[in-house]
């Protein structure tokens, strides 16, 4: 198994807090304390196959056509969160990876966005309930995720594109996994201009496939 670099096996022993860990020799966590950490399955010129744990979330959802002004709305909503709208008043630390839930849709339609922040380690077992009716918690599960790596700037332009791509790529694969819905996946602040990450995740539903892949294992 293959954690985030610089992180030692004994990780995989401890409780699901440590699936979320220091973010410090990620190559793409680099702006936030801790990152949410994945073990490797394997991965081909194309996508990474991941493995995560299940960790809990603070989310909000948005109905727009455009996913740029739904995520806007609602990442200013979870921050506030994060700051003071919360029944404990905690000051909660920002966290990588941003996500958002993109059900499939025609372009003509509206659509309901579901953008989430990773709760750090400490709150993990018991976070604080937000105040504001419209932000709540939720846990997801173990899951294994096909995963295409870009850069440069979400849009929901760049996520189709991405997400189109990665779903050519996994179905030329023989792969099977959930087409109906996708993860937008963000590790960058809206103030950071370069050498920007982003990712697009698909759920994988079966045994992950990695055709001409190079494999990693214990």
């Amino acid at each position: 198994m293959v954690l985030l670099p610089g992180l030692v096996g004994v990780l995989f022993v401890l409780t699901a807090e440590a699936r979320i860990g220091n973010s410090a020799e990620s190559p793409f966590c680099t702006e936030t304390k801790e990152c949410l950490l994945f073990d490797l399955i394997c991965e081909t010129n194309n996508y990474e196959v991941r493995h995560y744990d299940s960790v809990k979330w603070v989310s909000t959802d948005e109905e727009s056509y455009f996913m740029e002004v739904a995520t806007t709305r609602a990442f200013k909503r979870l921050f506030k969160y994060i700051t003071e709208e919360n029944e404990d008043g905690s000051k909660i630390d920002m966290t990588t990876p941003v996500i958002t839930k993109v059900k499939e849709k025609y372009f003509w339609q509206t659509g309901i966005f579901t953008l989430s922040f990773l709760l750090p380690a400490e709150y993990q077992k018991n976070p604080p309930q937000p105040t504001n009716p419209k932000v709540y918690l939720h846990e997801t599960p173990d899951v294994k995720m096909y995963v295409r790596s870009y850069g440069g700037w979400t849009t929901t332009f760049s996520d189709r594109t991405q997400a189109y791509t990665l779903s050519q790529d996994l179905d030329a694969a023989g792969a099977e996994f959930n087409k109906r819905v996708h993860y937008a996946v963000g590790y960058n602040s809206p103030m950071t201009f370069f050498n920007r990450h982003n990712e697009v995740w698909f759920v994988a539903e079966d045994d992950p496939v990695c055709s001409s892949s190079s494999e990693e294992s214990d």
